[in-house]
């Protein structure tokens, strides 16, 4: 009997050293289908940091390069293989002169059809379009959205697109002050190529991260109120309106252990929804089951995935991260 409880200990001890000695962070497997995305044993690995709080991660495939946002210091960073990070835009979200906000910068990036830069822009509170190149960036932009029914957006904070249609969310969290808000809701909108903006949901209290399901009839939501830990699901008809929503998964009860709340989240092809929340990256299936966490020190903003699922890309607080995933 001792002799078995010996050998258990040092089994749960080397595990518990293992989870340690990546300070990082490490995998926790829930379900057993987790193995089919990304090893348990997975590491999680450190690319660059430093950053006041780095977010809006997007993989642009055309240039092997990873772009990123930190917002706090309204500059846009990239990531590439061969030469770590760089800075590679600034100003990124705020362009005009006095109030910037406590978070001025871009938040959440995209690409359009033709492979353009989309940014939330904090500052200037609109969804607007980069002018330059890849190679030769620069701080001029072309407005897409700037507000609903002649009254400024907040603050637009993440975005997908689809159809040359540009789903966001617009909580205050780039407002200078909070009398300077026109609108009196957080709202989810979509702005149609012809400038045109509809509002699709005005009932969240902060809505954050934005995505699409691989078949584009429904639309996930996170709410990064600590009073309404939730993600949300909405059922979208074919021309992108709300059909009816529905809470996907509350988590309240964890958000009152772990730092973090629903922030950024990226939707894989096959549904899997890799989603920043309280305690790290949270892994769901489609149908709402929690297969496993990536489990991190730090609050997290956002992730990102290339085309191929084989990598994620996390920024978490201060720091750039990456997971290689399952082939």
């Amino acid at each position: 009997m001792k002799k078995l409880f010996f050998l258990a200990f040092i089994v749960l001890a080397s595990s518990c050293s293992t989870k340690e000695s990546n300070k990082e962070g490490y995998i926790e497997q829930l379900d057993p289908s987790l193995a089919e995305i990304m090893s348990p044993d997975a590491q999680v690995e450190l690319l660059g940091q430093g950053f006041d709080w780095s977010e809006g991660p997007l993989w642009v495939e055309s240039q092997k390069m990873l772009l990123f946002t930190d917002v706090p210091k309204n500059v846009i960073h990239k990531w590439t293989e061969e030469k770590g990070v760089e800075v590679y835009l600034t100003p990124s979200g705020f362009t005009g002169e006095g109030l910037g906000g406590r978070e001025p910068g871009a938040n959440g990036l995209a690409l359009d059809a033709d492979d353009n830069l989309l940014l939330c822009q904090h500052g200037d509170r609109r969804v607007a379009r980069m002018i330059g190149s890849w190679d030769q960036p620069l701080s001029n932009f072309t407005t897409l959205a700037g507000g609903y029914n002649g009254k400024k957006f907040n603050s637009p904070n993440d975005l997908v697109f689809y159809n040359n249609d540009i789903y966001f969310t617009d909580p205050p969290y780039g407002l200078a002050a909070d009398s300077l808000r026109e609108l009196p809701y957080q709202g989810v909108y979509k702005a149609g190529a012809d400038g045109t903006v509809t509002l699709l949901v005005d009932s969240l209290t902060r809505p954050n991260g934005i995505g699409l399901s691989p078949d584009h009839k429904k639309m996930y939501i996170a709410n990064s109120d600590p009073e309404r830990v939730h993600w949300y699901e909405y059922e979208l008809s074919d021309s992108g309106a709300v059909i009816r929503g529905k809470i996907f998964y509350n988590a309240g009860a964890e958000a009152k252990l772990e730092k973090g709340s629903p922030d950024g989240f990226k939707v894989d092809s096959k549904g899997n929804i890799f989603a920043t929340g309280p305690g790290g990256v949270w892994i769901f299936n489609a149908a709402g089951k929690v297969l496993g966490k990536i489990k991190l020190p730090n609050p997290t903003a956002n992730c990102a995935l290339t085309p191929d699922n084989k990598t994620l890309f996390i920024t978490s607080d201060m720091k750039l991260l990456r997971v290689k995933l399952r082939e």
